[in-house]
């Protein structure tokens, strides 16, 4: 207040005004509103606190993924040696020749032919996409791995990159035992088998499970098995096969 005449004054750090604000000088450059300012502050506090909520809810999904996505580098490691090969997708699909030559396909994918990098001729079955975090598909490459019979298909490698999922087996050039029970009333004699055949790969049938039951350091009870799932190598030898139902 002016003691002189007891009007209001503004003391601003120019010069004292004979108003109330320091907005009311000539120059021409008022300062903002007090209401201005304070809607500024507001704002800000909102999008901070936005900006927070999103990185909050970011990190939390983030955390959800890493807890529910199984550590195959991890597992691995741990289990060393037991482990088949593994390829990259990019791999798996060079050896395929993109998935060129389907020969066979059932319920839980689709095989193709393929040749490893050393010429080895192989089978590669390609699996539908599961939503499982790959934990029950990596034990059970583990568990077929540790297997060892002359009647027990071989598992060579396998991939994994998150859906992609595959199991790469010894390539079997005579195809599965149902082909050939379907053509045992053929009229053509080179697609029958003779009793001495049919015979051995019964019992061959019979000792991939013995060993599958009592054998193998891991007891693998096998609950699918069909002539679908009983392969045949170039001396009709049997091999049991597709361990997708097998329970240790």
């Amino acid at each position: 207040m002016n003691t002189t005449d007891g009007d209001f004054m503004c003391f601003c750090q120019d010069q004292p005004y004979a108003a109330t604000t320091c907005g009311s000088r000539k120059t021409g450059t008022s300062s903002p509103s007090p209401g201005f300012v304070t809607a500024g502050v507001a704002g800000t506090v909102v999008v901070v606190f936005c900006l927070t909520c999103l990185s909050r809810k970011r990190m939390i999904f983030c955390n959800k993924f890493s807890r529910n996505e199984f550590d195959i580098e991890e597992f691995i490691r741990n289990n060393g040696s037991l482990t088949p090969q593994r390829y990259s997708y990019s791999k798996v699909k060079k050896m395929t020749n993109a998935f060129r030559d389907e020969i066979g396909k059932g319920g839980y994918g689709t095989v193709y032919k393929g040749v490893l990098p050393d010429g080895l001729v192989v089978a590669v079955k390609m699996l539908r996409a599961s939503k499982g975090n790959g934990e029950e598909f990596i034990n059970e490459v583990a568990s077929i791995g540790r297997t060892s019979h002359v009647n027990i298909v071989t598992l060579l490698g396998f991939c994994y990159e998150r859906d992609k999922r595959a199991l790469i087996y010894e390539y079997m050039p005579n195809g599965s035992l149902d082909n050939f029970i379907h053509k045992q009333g053929s009229v053509n004699a080179n697609c029958r088998l003779e009793w001495k055949t049919l015979s051995e790969i019964a019992v061959g049938i019979a000792r991939g499970l013995e060993y599958l039951h009592r054998g193998c350091n891991t007891r693998i009870l096998h609950f699918d098995i069909k002539p679908q799932n009983i392969l045949l190598d170039k001396d009709f030898c049997p091999k049991v096969s597709d361990f997708g139902l097998a329970k240790l």
